[in-house]
């Protein structure tokens, strides 16, 4: 009997713990998967604006980079506190980076990208 005591704590003990590294592998999971649709959308607005940079100025091709950087920013939501560097959170960066030009903010989010594995994504 006193090993069965001994052995039931042992078994609920494994239980739960295998269940946290399940739920910690989807959320491992579910963050690379945010993170790599905010680096798909970043790279989406990075190629608009250049596009739209290089060719005569057209209101259509204005508004393709406007969507893109609202699509950027909406993937951007759920991980907008993550930190880039220079004291920034990624949602400050990535609103200087669009809304401002600042290449400084655009170098940090473009490095947050590669440092997540995602650098192939933007330019």
């Amino acid at each position: 009997m006193r090993v069965l005591k001994a052995v039931v704590p042992v078994i609920a003990l494994v239980a739960v713990a295998a269940g946290c590294s399940s739920t910690e592998g989807e959320d491992e999971r579910r963050l690379t998967e945010l993170r790599e649709r905010y680096c798909t959308q970043l790279g989406t607005w990075q190629k608009a604006r250049d596009a739209a940079d290089t060719d005569a100025p057209d209101p259509s091709g204005y508004d393709e980079v406007g969507a893109a950087a609202q699509d950027a920013f909406l993937a951007m939501r759920p991980i907008r506190d993550e930190t880039v560097g220079g004291g920034r959170t990624l949602a400050e960066a990535t609103a200087a980076a669009m809304n401002s030009s600042d290449s400084e903010a655009e170098g940090r989010v473009v490095q947050y990208c590669a440092d997540a594995g995602f650098e192939t994504l933007t330019r």
